[in-house]
């Protein structure tokens, strides 16, 4: 059992996920404090010194904490924005840098796809209740299903 877990600690997957939390928690917490000590201040600041920290909306014994809402919320979209750019530039450094497209294909090339797909079917098969299903992949990339009967014509 002891080699077991040496074994699993010494993977390269689990040292790296170590790292990824502590830097990430680390990370957070100055993402946090850019946000509450630097940006909310300037942008009360803008908006004629409105105390974002203190924005509250209270109705009847209950406290909705706007201001703290706003916070979490810049927290996240800086976040997320540092981590998008992160990843930007380590796919760039590793040559990954692909961007997706999708093909757009008329109504007519499916068709004509389809067209070459049943050719390649037997002509034989009377299709009364289907039982056999396959998933056949075009060029486009459209999942065309075909059904087949087990019973041909005599």
């Amino acid at each position: 059992m002891w080699s077991e877990f040496k074994q699993f600690i010494s993977r390269g997957n689990v040292f790296d996920l170590a790292v990824a939390v502590i830097i990430g928690s680390a990370f957070g917490q100055i993402v946090e404090s850019l946000v509450q000590d630097m940006m909310m201040p300037a942008i009360g600041i803008l908006f004629g010194g409105i105390n974002f920290e203190g924005l509250h909306l209270r109705i009847g014994a209950e406290v909705i904490e706007l201001g703290k809402f706003l916070g979490s919320l810049v927290d996240f979209l800086l976040i997320a924005m540092s981590v998008f750019l992160m990843v930007k530039v380590v796919n760039h450094l590793k040559g990954v840098d692909q961007t997706y497209r999708v093909k757009q294909t008329t109504n007519l090339e499916v068709l004509q796809e389809i067209r070459d797909i049943l050719k390649d079917e037997p002509r034989d098969a009377v299709i009364e209740r289907p039982s056999k299903t396959r998933d056949i992949l075009t060029k486009s990339g459209m999942k065309i299903q075909m059904r087949r009967s087990d019973r041909k014509t005599k």
